[in-house]
């Protein structure tokens, strides 16, 4: 079993991570069904990669895609996300949708994004305020 990456700190940008997306969407990205890759690292310091799945139906954005290979891997503590556009489009933030499904799977999650030029890294309930948080929602019977 290979050593495990130590994770980076929370304060700087993962740019291993970035380069792990940035390798699975020069290699694997096809035409238009594949245009985004995500790449996240887990708390053990393995990075799980996924490709969005296009489809006129709402196929699964590259995030949700991440989700549900890291769980095949048993990686469910992803600690730091990213997704990398097709066509040198560079870092791209999570849809709503990507950004309400990760505050719920992962609320401590921190995304890498771009914001004035330059590359962030910061939690995802900062690109969400006022979330809807579902077990906020549920009666306590």
């Amino acid at each position: 079993m290979p050593t495990p990456v130590t994770p980076v700190s929370e304060d700087t940008v993962d740019h291993e991570l970035m380069a792990a997306a940035e390798d699975v969407i020069h290699r694997f990205a096809r035409g238009d069904n594949h245009t985004v890759a995500a790449a996240a690292r887990n708390a053990d310091g393995r990075i799980v990669t996924a490709l969005n799945a296009y489809h006129f139906t709402g196929g699964p954005c590259a995030e949700t895609a991440l989700i549900g290979a890291a769980a095949g891997q048993g990686a469910y503590d992803l600690r730091t996300i990213v997704a990398i556009g097709d066509q040198s489009r560079g870092v791209i933030p999570p849809c709503g949708r990507c950004r309400q499904v990760l505050l719920d799977y992962f609320p401590d999650i921190r995304v890498i994004v771009t914001a004035g030029g330059a590359v962030h890294t910061m939690p995802v309930h900062e690109l969400l305020p006022y979330a809807y948080v579902w077990t906020e929602q549920q009666d306590e019977a």
